[in-house]
């Protein structure tokens, strides 16, 4: 029996629908030769090309099909998706809106065409469309699930999260759904809520690489990093050529200190997406750690050439050619600070001028004004006299509680605690800079003046006072300890010790130990107690975060300081007392901009990798030396 064009057609849909598609081609091809107005056919040829990914051809047959049927509005959509498959935005949404015009209660095209605005970048408008798409249409999960997705881009998060949790209400087995839900529970803190997302959706959905990879991201985050690279592996499995995952790889074998292994990850990475900046600044990074000082800025020189705003990998960069004594390269880069996340929003804006540290301050007033943590401000207060000696007038605004030290340390300045309420307002000054701008501007004096005199006045009567309170306590000699962050994430990590590798300095004889730490330590300092039999003694009335006075007359008092890279030292150093620093030789803040300063600094390095077990040794060597010479 002969086989009707219609037949054929039918055929050649159901092969279409059981996803075999050559033989759909075939026949569809063949019922169009026999009738070239048959407008369904060229919809589903273009339907066939567009599944193949024979965009192109898709086109034709879509374009063919609406010339047949001008009024179709499903062809409208049918044209949208190609022209946005190939990349042709503009065009999609003309086409979707003409679905629109033809039939304006089309909630899929409101959907398709809110897409394609998403992937603009017209976030504003696919937002409304993908509203409307839900007015038309209250059951449509994937509205729900891509305007979710929106939302979190907008960083709406709760609003976010209730978007697509309504999406899985609808359609329990939503994989993608659950995927993005993981994403938005990440950026609102909840990895436990957000792992259990994405194994739900690999759960589902078996082959989703994406899911593993940011499964293993909230495991690396959780600090699992051996479950985290599984899960990148598993990714890698699935998709071999995923070079995000590899990149993770690189990221979680850093943070274990495997760090050729990491770099190895990297660069697979980099071979499979050459233009993946994150991979190069990570690359720098991890180079950075090692000590390859001049690879590491060759990495980040590459990220920023391929993405040449990217703060982040300036600051990095900045730190890399300080460390390299690349100084005056160093202090442009870092000039980058404030356009980073971390920092973007804290500038100060003043209607006077910024000193570019030319400018002439003879007669003139000038407002330098702290930017950073107490620390810092301390540490670089050590440069105000350079600025002191050309001004008329110097007006120092730091952080409350440093006032009373610093106007003691300062008499020829003007120090007031921060006040940002009336910068627009001020007439007070000339010119203005921002603290870590002053290195900058007095490289040349910095480098001549390495070993500079105390510049930190504690209060003499309260000095005394904390020395008749160490008496107290037993003979000396009585040694400050510090040796951790209240900021312990794991890129600040390596610069810190825990208090059980202090233990060659703890077991000096006749020392008195005196804790230093601001907060946290009443376990660590237990701890020590229980292990070793040493105490450390804590003075419970003083505030070692708020009154920064008593704590800068205590280390006055103090015979010696041991610390790792916190404020304690920077403290130290600047009042005089003889200050051992336990450092991280590869730090990217072990350079001239972020060292302590003051005349007994001493300091005792590492390697990336090693113990600290060798640089307290070697700080208790040198402590028995000099408390033995004190003693003879």
């Amino acid at each position: 029996m002969q086989i009707t064009v219609n037949q054929e057609f039918q055929k050649a849909l159901a092969f279409y629908r059981e996803g075999k598609i050559k033989e759909a081609e075939k026949l569809s091809i063949n019922v169009i030769k026999q009738m070239p107005n048959f407008q369904i056919a060229w919809k589903v040829l273009g339907a066939i090309y567009l599944k193949s990914n024979r965009k192109s051809e898709s086109l034709i047959a879509f374009q063919r099909s609406i010339q047949l049927n001008p009024k179709d509005p499903e062809g409208y959509i049918n044209l949208g998706a190609t022209l946005e498959a190939l990349g042709r935005f503009p065009d999609a949404e003309v086409s979707y809106r003409q679905a629109i015009a033809l039939k304006p209660d089309y909630a899929e095209a409101y959907f398709n065409l809110a897409i394609t605005l998403q992937k603009m970048r017209k976030l504003e408008k696919a937002e409304m469309n993908y509203r409307k798409t839900i007015s038309l249409n209250s059951e449509f999960a994937g509205a729900y699930n891509n305007l979710g997705v929106l939302l979190s881009d907008l960083n709406k998060l709760e609003e976010s999260k209730s978007s697509i949790e309504k999406a899985i209400s609808i359609d329990p087995n939503f994989s993608d759904a659950y995927y993005n839900m993981g994403v938005t529970l990440n950026l609102l803190g909840k990895l436990e809520e957000s792992k259990a997302c994405y194994t739900k959706a690999i759960e589902l959905s078996p082959n989703n690489f994406k899911a593993y990879n940011n499964l293993g991201k909230v495991l690396q985050e959780k600090g699992n990093i051996e479950e985290a690279i599984k899960a990148y592996k598993k990714t890698l499995l699935i998709n071999p050529s995923y070079a995000y995952a590899y990149n993770n790889i690189g990221s979680a074998l850093k943070d274990q200190e495997k760090l050729e292994d990491s770099i190895s990850s990297f660069k697979k990475a980099l071979s499979l997406k050459p233009d993946y900046v994150e991979a190069y600044y990570n690359l720098g990074s991890t180079l950075q750690d090692q000590g390859k000082l001049d690879k590491a800025i060759e990495a980040y020189n590459i990220a920023l050439s391929l993405k040449p705003d990217d703060a982040d990998t300036h600051l990095n960069l900045s730190f890399a050619l300080l460390n390299r004594g690349r100084l005056q390269e160093g202090f442009n880069e870092y000039e980058w600070r404030w356009k980073t996340k971390k920092s973007l929003g804290q500038e100060r804006n003043f209607l006077q001028p910024l000193w570019d540290g030319t400018k002439n301050l003879s007669g003139k007033r000038i407002l330098i004004w702290s930017e950073q943590g107490v620390g810092d401000t301390l540490m670089w207060s050590s440069c105000l006299s350079l600025v002191t000696s050309q001004a008329k007038h110097c007006i120092l605004e730091c952080q409350e509680k440093l006032v009373p030290l610093l106007e003691r340390s300062f008499p020829k300045v003007e120090v007031k605690a921060v006040n940002n309420s009336i910068d627009l307002k001020r007439d007070d000054f000339d010119f203005h800079l921002p603290m870590g701008n002053l290195y900058k501007h007095f490289i040349h004096e910095i480098q001549q003046n390495t070993k500079i005199d105390a510049y930190l006045m504690p209060d003499p009567v309260k000095v005394n006072f904390w020395k008749k309170r160490l008496n107290s306590l037993g003979k000396g000699p009585y040694i400050g300890i510090s040796w951790k962050s209240a900021n312990m994430d794991k890129k600040r990590l390596p610069n810190y010790a825990t208090i059980s590798e202090l233990y060659p300095v703890l077991k000096l004889p006749n020392a008195t130990f005196v804790n230093l730490q601001y907060i946290d330590f009443k376990n660590d300092l237990t701890k020590i107690k229980k292990e070793f039999g040493v105490t450390i003694h804590n003075f419970n009335d003083l505030d070692h975060f708020n009154n920064i006075d008593d704590v800068a007359a205590l280390c006055a008092a103090l015979d010696l300081i041991v610390s790792t890279k916190t404020t304690v030292p920077l403290i130290s150093a600047g009042v005089g007392t003889s200050t051992k620093l336990a450092n991280w030789r590869n730090s990217a803040w072990n350079n001239i901009l972020l060292n302590p300063k003051g005349p007994l600094v001493h300091v005792f390095e590492r390697d990336t990798g090693e113990k600290w077990e060798n640089v307290f040794s070697s700080i208790a060597e040198d402590i028995f030396t000099i408390t033995k010479s004190w003693s003879s």
